[in-house]
């Protein structure tokens, strides 16, 4: 035992937690030294272990970086010890926060029906509860029961001059929701969301950016496939350019989704959704390389892991992230996973699918979110071209 202060006596253990996370030795030694002018740091400030918050870590790195400049790590550094201190009960768990005003009060309740009840997806709680905040604090201290349609109509008048037309229609459809959910709670007596206008926009007039073939060649050639970073990139580009998923829901994906007998995988989607799919033998093939060769035998059942410490799921971030790095590297310009999700749309479609056998693929809810890519069918679409006046068809 080489730590001095409050936290030696929990030296071997938070080693042993950073060598389950995955880190190299060299890299737990250099956490371990800063855990332990941490420790030294308590010490001399006259605290016990007990007293380790993040406030107190922040406090740390403060001082750290006042004596000994700023290219010190931040307090994020030490996230993991929070966490493994806290477990073996060196900490006690963070009181929980105290009741604040109605309005944060109010905020919770519509959090928890969007997450719980309508099964939201991160992203979109997010935007739907900094839109009911929005509303809230423009109320100016009157109540909700108060409001009429007028007030609905001036609110999404103002905020929508400084929006964007995609902007304006996240905030009108977070509008209603948050209406909707008050007429349920009983806080408006009158259906609100009835009278939210609509952003105007012309439905379905752009079209899907799917890759033609030799660009999703590039993308695919472009994975180092000698590395274990490589073979799983291959695998996750895969699996957007041939089942359109989302990056949420190849995130989401477990191992026990696959069934590799009968050659199908479960997808959860948008609303909590669960739906089999039929696994391509090129896409199970690719997966079966990365779980086989490359990925870390750890608890965690996600089938894509971080390749860097701390070994966890990828995030959705982080497989946005695989495809952006992927297309910059093949000379591609830099786009996100949905552009994949439009080209598996358009390849089926030239391929000969119909519309729905390409929603069904994609999850859509709607037939009518499916129809933009009819427009990408040139050759069918040539048929139903009226001929220009005094030329040949």
């Amino acid at each position: 035992m080489t730590m001095k202060g409050p936290l030696a006596a929990w030296e071997a253990g938070m080693a042993g937690r950073l060598g389950a996370l995955g880190y190299r030795q060299s890299t737990v030694a250099k956490q371990m030294e800063l855990v332990g002018r941490l420790s030294r740091y308590l010490d001399r400030e006259g605290r016990g272990a007990e007293e380790v918050s993040a406030e107190v870590v922040e406090e740390f790195f403060d001082d750290l970086h006042a004596h000994h400049g700023a290219s010190w790590p931040t307090a994020k550094y030490f996230r993991w010890l929070l966490e493994y201190l806290r477990e073996v009960g060196a900490v006690p768990e963070p009181p929980a926060a105290a009741p604040g005003s109605p309005t944060e009060v109010l905020i919770g309740q519509y959090r928890h029906y969007l997450a719980e009840e309508r099964s939201l997806a991160p992203k979109t709680l997010i935007d739907r509860e900094r839109t009911a905040r929005l509303f809230l604090s423009q109320l100016a201290g009157r109540g909700l029961d108060e409001l009429g349609a007028a007030d609905v109509n001036k609110f999404v008048t103002r905020e929508c001059r400084r929006l964007s037309v995609p902007g304006a229609a996240r905030l009108v459809n977070g509008l209603r929701s948050f209406l909707r959910f008050a007429l349920l709670e009983g806080l408006i007596t009158c259906p609100l969301g009835a009278v939210v206008p609509s952003a105007a926009r012309r439905e379905g007039a752009g079209l899907p950016r799917g890759l033609p073939p030799a660009e999703v060649s590039a993308l695919l050639g472009g994975c180092d496939r000698s590395r274990p970073m490589g073979r799983r990139d291959y695998a996750i580009l895969t699996l957007l350019v041939r089942l359109g998923l989302r990056a949420g829901e190849v995130a989401a994906l477990r191992l026990d989704d696959i069934e590799w007998r009968a050659g199908t995988i479960v997808v959860r989607g948008k609303g909590g959704t669960e739906e089999r799919l039929p696994l391509p033998v090129d896409v199970g093939e690719a997966v079966a390389e990365y779980l086989r060769r490359d990925r870390p035998r750890r608890p965690e059942r996600e089938v894509f892991l971080r390749v860097c410490a701390p070994l966890r799921g990828l995030a959705p971030e982080g497989v946005s992230e695989v495809v952006r790095a992927a297309s910059e590297r093949a000379g591609l310009g830099s786009f996100g996973s949905h552009r994949l999700r439009h080209t598996c749309g358009t390849a089926m479609l030239r391929a000969g699918a119909s519309l729905p056998e390409v929603a069904q693929v994609l999850r859509h809810r709607h037939l009518a979110t499916t129809a933009i890519y009819a427009k990408v069918d040139h050759i069918a679409l040539r048929d139903l071209a009226m001929p220009w006046p005094g030329s040949e068809k």
